[in-house]
């Protein structure tokens, strides 16, 4: 199961890319986690300057806009060995 944290205030561009992301596992057939992160101290500490942002098991992927559907998918995939 992959963890993926989205990083933003709860803003509706924070919302699209957690239902996206979710939408796009689901298609998939990736067991995902999605974990929202609002503590801006949290943020921070990230690295993040622009939200929203997306991170993978804990390792920042996106940031600054919502992805694209395609770029979900990258995500979601990168590490997945055929």
């Amino acid at each position: 199961m992959k963890t993926v944290q989205v990083y933003g205030s709860g803003c509706k561009n924070c919302t699209v890319t957690a239902e996206r992301i979710v939408a796009a596992a689901q298609k998939l057939g990736i067991d995902v986690q999605v974990e929202k992160v609002t503590s801006l101290e949290a943020i921070m500490n990230a690295g993040i300057m622009s939200t929203p942002g997306v991170g993978v098991d804990g390792v920042v992927k996106h940031t600054g806009s919502v992805p694209s559907l395609e770029r979900v998918h990258e995500l979601l995939t990168e590490d997945v060995v055929a």
